[in-house]
């Protein structure tokens, strides 16, 4: 006889991964192309999770980078890497885990590449980021949140 099965299965699915929205911008140049490079950069990422219909999700992944050379900007970036995802099954708990760090975490390859290419295309040297742990930055968006959040514990 067949066990009867309540729960739904799981099902996550890629359906589009796109570039949203691109900046690039060399405001000092051709300036900052003779002087001496003394590189130093600083990095910001965010996420944006959007739900649209029948279980889609759209997360975007937004990365800005400000170059500056000495006290000069050399350049700034930003990028918004986006996809739409299908998350079937998955309860509230998991939910988070999914669009908080497993989907930035497939977003974050493009995003690079993206960056990547638009540095070396703006004529200055190749610039790699560094893998980022999405879990980790998770756990510390929970904190932050659980911290925040106001104590449902009576004073006397």
């Amino acid at each position: 006889m067949a066990e009867e099965n309540n729960t739904v299965e799981k099902q996550f699915s890629i359906q589009k991964i796109y570039t949203k929205d691109i900046s690039f911008e060399t405001p000092n140049s051709p300036k900052v192309f003779i002087e001496k490079w003394e590189p130093s950069v600083d990095f910001n990422l965010s996420t944006h999770v959007e739900t649209l219909e029948n279980s889609l999700y759209e997360v975007a992944l937004t990365i800005t980078i400000t170059v500056k050379s000495g006290d000069t900007t050399a350049y700034l970036v930003e990028v918004n890497q986006a996809g739409i995802f299908a998350l079937n099954g998955f309860t509230d708990q998991e939910m988070g885990p999914m669009v908080g760090s497993f989907c930035p975490n497939i977003l974050f390859p493009y995003a690079r590449e993206v960056v990547s290419d638009l540095v070396s295309k703006g004529g200055f040297p190749q610039l790699l980021l560094a893998p980022v742990n999405f879990d980790a930055l998770y756990a510390q968006h929970l904190q932050h949140v659980q911290n925040q959040a106001p104590s449902s514990e009576a004073v006397n």
